[in-house]
């Protein structure tokens, strides 16, 4: 059987970030202000995937560069 490795580092705790924040609306279900003519609930959703990407990928690296230290030592 095939051990299995568990990447338990803290900033992989950022990835309950853009999770959590999207999904509570009650700060953000509003029509005012508007950019480009969309209410803020919309954009603001789209700059969310915005987030999960930048989020995404930052943990990415920081998960890769510690792979290489431990590989190294």
């Amino acid at each position: 059987m095939p051990s299995v490795k568990k990447d338990r580092r803290a900033w992989n705790w950022l990835l309950v970030v853009p999770v959590v924040v999207p999904l509570v609306t009650l700060f953000f279900n509003a029509d005012e202000p508007r950019l480009a003519g969309f209410p803020l609930f919309y954009w603001l959703q789209l700059a969310f995937v915005a987030l999960v990407v930048i989020v995404t990928t930052v943990v990415y690296q920081l998960t890769v560069r510690a792979e290489a230290k431990s590989d190294v030592a």
